[in-house]
This record gives structure tokens, C-alpha cells and sequence, in this order.
């Protein structure tokens, strides 16, 4: 409890309130409240700024400079790198790949992992060790699914092929086509992280209340149209994250190609499946060793895969939006 010393004022006399310091205790706590908040997120900003923004910042600098793992650097050279990429038909065709393999394997990954969660949001036996077993495959080393598919998928005494021949039809040279290795990585890509998207959409689909299933069913709604005039318009914001989180990993797609094609960079013999990403790495590390025109690319991917994301974002926005109309 603090106290008031009233003093006489220099001038007209006149007694001013004056409060005692306060003790060092108080004021320590109160500096407590205002750093905390900061301290405890400073660690994530840090390792930011170490992993993310340096990394950005430095390769939008390489991308304006024509230098070279070598030791060449010929100094600044502005936005050269980005018109040598433009121009050169193969970085065309590489974008071609990386959005067919994303449409081919993405939109598809979606659509069944909002099935497969609207099946385990029902009861059933074994409800708990059936989700846990659907986030196998994306646990499991993707290496290991490189090598599995890879056989699965092998020209000559593949499983896929060996399947083909039981009904009649001639063998699939998977690695030679664009549409067969494109649909081979599609089934990688699927396997490995729909499981993950499913449990994702289960999560959001047990916060609905009940009660609107139950009004809308003795309203006479049937099973479809509860689940798409309330399941999928509840979970809108899931459903952007989702399609965000996957074309950001899709337009980066770089493993599962690479282990389909036996670890060879070139992504086919004629760059049938050959990504972005995979052409970034063999632009620096396989091909002259040419960083400024690799993190050029690395940067128009960047730009590629705002852009895709914020279109994606608007899409499933307003197709959602028109189903809640």
C-alpha cells in the first residue's frame, strides 16, 4: 500500500502528490510481461531469419549474378539469368511436367482422402488402429516407397506389367512414356500422402455438431447431400489449407520422380517426367555447375507456386461458397 507526500511547490506554494518508487520487484514484473510474449517466439524468428530468409534473400542475389560452383563469377549480370530461362525450351518443358504430375496426382489425393475421412468419421470396430494404419505409408522412408514402386513398376517383371499381361494386353514401358511415368509417380505420390490429407479432414470433420446430421436427416437429406451441403462447406478452411500445403509440395515434387527413375536427374530419356525442381538441381550441381541460372529458376518456381496457390485458393473459395448458396 503506497502512501502520498505532498511537498510545497516551488512557485505558488501549492502541495503536489508525490509517490515513492516503486520497489525494484514490481517493475521487474511488469518488464517480465512485456518481453515474455517476445521471448518465446524469438526462437522460431531466429531460425527463420537462419533457414528461410537468409536462404531467400541469398539466392535472389545469386539469380542477379553469373556465377558458378567453380569459383567463376563474372559479377553482375541483372535479370539475364531470368531471360536465358525463359527462352530456353527445356524450362518449359519441365513446368509442363511438374503441373501435369501435379494435376494427375494431387487432385485425385484430395478427393480420396476427403472419401477415406468421411469413412472413418463413421463407428466401426477398430476405429482407432484403422486411422493409425492409413498414416503408415507416410511415415514409412520414401526411399523405401522409391524402391517398392519402383519394382512395382519395373518394365519387365514388374508387378503392374505381370497384372497387364494376366488380362491380355501388351506390357507398358513405364519410364519411356509420359503418360504411363506420370501416372506411375501419381500412384507414389497418392500412396504416400493421403493418408496424412484424411486424417487432416478427419480432424475437421469430427468438430461438426452432430445436430446439423441429425436435423438435416430428419429433414429427409440423404447421405450425399448432407455431406456436401454440410461437411464440405464447414470444413472450407481445411480443405484451403489442404490445397495450398499440396501444391506447394507438388509443384516442388522432386524425390518420388528421381527414385522412379533409378536416381538418374534427366527424369526419362526425353525428360518425359522431369520437374522443376529436378532441373534446378541438375542446372547446379550436373550441368556447368551454373548457380546464377539455377537460382533463377528456384526463384520463378517461388513466383509459380504463389500464384498457383492464391489461384487455387480462389477456386476452392467460390466453388464452396456456391455450394453453401
Amino acid at each position: 500500500m503506497t502512501t502520498n507526500v505532498e511537498v510545497a511547490g516551488p512557485r505558488h506554494g501549492r502541495k503536489d502528490p508525490v509517490t515513492p518508487p516503486r520497489p525494484r520487484s514490481v517493475r521487474l514484473g511488469r518488464l517480465d510481461l512485456r518481453l515474455s510474449p517476445y521471448l518465446f517466439v524469438a526462437p522460431f524468428f531466429l531460425l527463420f531469419a537462419v533457414f528461410g530468409a537468409y536462404p531467400l534473400v541469398y539466392t535472389a542475389v545469386l539469380s542477379l549474378r553469373k556465377n558458378t560452383l567453380t569459383g567463376g563469377d563474372a559479377g553482375f549480370v541483372g535479370l539475364e539469368n531470368y531471360r536465358k530461362v525463359l527462352v530456353d525450351p527445356h524450362f518449359w518443358t519441365v513446368i509442363y511436367n511438374t503441373f501435369g504430375l501435379f494435376i494427375v496426382a494431387t487432385v485425385p489425393q484430395l478427393v480420396l482422402a476427403i472419401m477415406v475421412a468421411s469413412w472413418l468419421n463413421k463407428k466401426m470396430k477398430a476405429r482407432t488402429a484403422i486411422r493409425m494404419g492409413v498414416l503408415v505409408p507416410n511415415i514409412t522412408s520414401v526411399a523405401a516407397v522409391g524402391i517398392v514402386f519402383g519394382l512395382i513398376f519395373a518394365d519387365r517383371y514388374g508387378l503392374a506389367n505381370w497384372l497387364i499381361q494376366s488380362v491380355g494386353f501388351d506390357p507398358i514401358e513405364w519410364r519411356n512414356h509420359r503418360w504411363s511415368s506420370w501416372t506411375a509417380i501419381a500412384f507414389m505420390v497418392d500412396w504416400r500422402w493421403t493418408g496424412y490429407n484424411a486424417l487432416i479432414y478427419l480432424a475437421a470433420m469430427q468438430a461438426i455438431p452432430k445436430e446439423l446430421y441429425e436435423a438435416a436427416s430428419l429433414d429427409g437429406a440423404s447421405a450425399f447431400r448432407r455431406f456436401w451441403r454440410i461437411t464440405v462447406p464447414l470444413i472450407q478452411p481445411t480443405i484451403l489449407f489442404t490445397v495450398i500445403i499440396s501444391t506447394i509440395g507438388g509443384m516442388q515434387l522432386f524425390t518420388e520422380p528421381l527414385l522412379f527413375n533409378y536416381g538418374r536427374i534427366q527424369g526419362g530419356s526425353l525428360n518425359e517426367f522431369q520437374t522443376v525442381a529436378m532441373y534446378i538441381y541438375e542446372t547446379t550441381f550436373t550441368n556447368n555447375y551454373n548457380v546464377g541460372k539455377g537460382a533463377a529458376i528456384s526463384w520463378l518456381l517461388f513466383l509459380i507456386i504463389l500464384i498457383f496457390a492464391l489461384v487455387n485458393f480462389l477456386l476452392v473459395r467460390r466453388s464452396v461458397r456456391g455450394n453453401t448458396t
